[in-house]
C-alpha cells in the first residue's frame, strides 16, 4: 500500500512541475519594459561569492556566536538504575 501512495505522491509532484514548467512563459523575459536597464552580468567568481561563500560565511559568524555566548549550563546524564 506504501508504494502505491508514494508512486501516487511522484506522480502527482511531477504533474504539476511540468504544468507549471508548462505555462510559464520564459520568452516574455526577453521583452523589454519600459525603464528597464539591465547593469552587467556577473562573473563566476562573483556569482559563487555572492550566492555561496557569503551565506557560508554569515552561517559561521551566527553559530560561531550562538556557541561563545551560550551560558546554559553543561548537562551531564545520570546513569540509569539497574533494573
Amino acid at each position: 500500500m506504501d508504494k502505491k501512495n508514494a508512486l501516487r505522491a511522484g506522480a502527482l509532484a511531477a504533474g504539476t512541475t511540468l504544468m507549471m514548467l508548462l505555462m510559464s512563459s520564459p520568452a516574455l523575459a526577453l521583452a523589454r519594459d519600459d525603464g528597464d536597464d539591465p547593469g552587467k552580468g556577473l562573473s563566476v567568481v562573483q556569482t559563487l561569492g555572492l550566492y555561496v561563500l557569503i551565506p557560508l560565511v554569515l552561517f559561521a559568524v551566527i553559530a560561531g556566536l550562538v556557541m561563545v555566548l551560550d551560558r546554559s549550563k553543561v548537562r551531564v546524564t545520570k546513569p540509569k538504575a539497574k533494573a
